[in-house]
C-alpha cells in the first residue's frame, strides 16, 4: 500500500506540474495561407495560438525582413486608417512594433472582418479571463488527491479552496478585473462593429454570465469537499476532473468555432454562407487554405490525462482490496 500511495503521489504530482506549465503554453495554433502571403515571407502563413487565458501572435520575426514582408508591413501602415481604430487601440495600429513583424492576431482578424465574423478577441470572454481560477480548483484537487487520508485531503480542500475563492472574489469585484474583462470584450466587439448599444447589451451578458460561472465553481468547491468527506469512492473525482481538461478544451474550442462561422454579419464585403471552421485538420474558405492542429501544450494535456488515469486507477485498486481505507 505505502509504495502504491508513493506511485500515486509521483504520478499526481507529475500531472500538477504539467498542468501549470501548459496554462502558461500555446494549446492549438491555427493558420491562414493565400496567394497573398507567400511562404518566403511568411512560412507560417498567418498563424495564431489559442492559449487558455488569451490568443497569442505566431507570426515569426524572421517575416520581416524579406522584401515581401516588408511591403506588405508597410502597407499595413499606410493604410491604419481603415483598419485601425485610434480610440480603442492607441498603440497597436495593426503592427507588432517591438517583434518588427507582422501581428498575426490583427491580421487575421482583417481577413475574417470582411466575411462578416466577429472579432478573434471576443471568443470565450468568460473561459479566458476565469482561467486561472479553475487551474488553482484543480491545483488544489491534485494536492488532496496525493494525500493518502480523508482528514487531512478535506483539510487541505478546504484550506485551498478558500484561498482561490477569496482570491477570485477579491481579483475580480474589489480590483476590477470583471470590469475591466467586459470593458476589454466591448472595445475588441467595436473594433469593427460600429453598433454601440447592441455591443454594450453583450457585455452586460459577459458580466452575468462571469458572475454565475464564478459562483458556479465556489458551489462546485463545497460538494467536491462535501463529498470527500462523506464518501470514500468521491475522492476519485479529484483527478477525474483536471484529466479531462484536453476534453473540455476540444468541446470549448469547437463550440466557439461553430459560434464564429454560424454568426457572420451580412453587410460584410463578402458572402459566405455560415459554415463550420476546421476543428482539427485542413481546409478551405474562399482563397485561404485553414490549417488547424495541437500545439505542445495540448500534448502536455495528453501526459496529463495518462499520468492521473494510471493513479486514479491504482487509487481505485486500493479502495476495493481494503474496505477500511478512507
Amino acid at each position: 500500500m505505502k509504495k502504491q500511495d508513493g506511485l500515486v503521489g509521483m504520478l499526481a504530482l507529475v500531472a500538477l506540474v504539467l498542468i501549470v506549465i501548459a496554462y502558461f503554453s500555446p494549446i492549438w495554433w491555427v493558420s491562414l495561407t493565400a496567394p497573398n502571403y507567400p511562404k518566403d515571407a511568411f512560412p507560417d502563413g498567418i498563424r495564431i495560438h489559442f492559449h487558455f487565458d488569451r490568443v497569442a501572435n505566431g507570426c515569426k520575426v524572421a517575416a520581416a525582413g524579406t522584401q515581401m514582408a516588408d511591403e506588405i508591413i508597410q502597407g499595413d501602415l499606410s493604410h491604419e486608417t481603415e483598419r485601425w481604430n485610434p480610440i480603442l487601440d492607441p498603440q497597436k495600429k495593426g503592427i507588432d512594433k517591438d517583434a518588427k513583424g507582422l501581428d498575426c492576431v490583427h491580421e487575421m482578424n482583417t481577413i475574417n472582418h470582411y466575411v462578416g465574423m466577429f472579432p478573434i478577441e471576443t471568443g470565450a470572454p468568460v473561459e479566458q479571463p476565469l482561467a486561472k481560477y479553475f487551474f488553482g480548483f484543480f491545483a488544489v484537487m491534485l494536492a488532496a488527491f496525493i494525500l493518502p487520508r480523508r482528514r487531512p485531503r478535506v483539510a487541505l480542500l478546504i484550506a485551498g479552496f478558500l484561498v482561490v475563492a477569496v482570491w477570485m472574489l477579491i481579483d475580480q469585484f474589489m480590483l476590477g478585473k470583471l470590469d475591466a474583462q467586459v470593458q476589454n470584450y466591448v472595445q475588441s466587439a467595436g473594433t469593427f462593429f460600429k453598433e454601440p448599444d447592441r455591443i454594450a447589451g453583450w457585455g452586460e451578458n459577459v458580466r452575468l454570465i462571469s458572475e454565475i460561472v464564478m459562483f458556479g465553481l465556489i458551489a462546485s468547491m463545497v460538494v467536491v469537499v462535501a463529498g470527500v468527506a462523506k464518501l470514500r469512492q468521491f475522492q476519485l473525482v479529484l483527478p477525474l476532473v483536471p484529466a479531462l481538461l484536453p476534453v473540455f478544451f476540444l468541446i470549448t474550442y469547437a463550440g466557439w468555432l461553430w459560434h464564429f462561422g454560424h454568426n457572420l454579419h451580412s453587410w460584410a464585403a463578402f458572402t459566405v454562407k455560415p459554415f463550420m471552421p476546421t476543428v482539427f485538420g485542413e481546409g478551405k474558405v474562399a482563397q485561404f487554405s485553414t490549417y488547424s492542429y495541437p500545439a505542445w501544450g495540448y500534448g502536455l494535456l495528453m501526459l496529463v490525462f495518462i499520468c492521473l488515469g494510471l493513479a486514479l486507477l491504482i487509487r481505485r485498486k486500493q479502495l476495493r482490496e481494503d474496505p477500511d481505507r478512507e
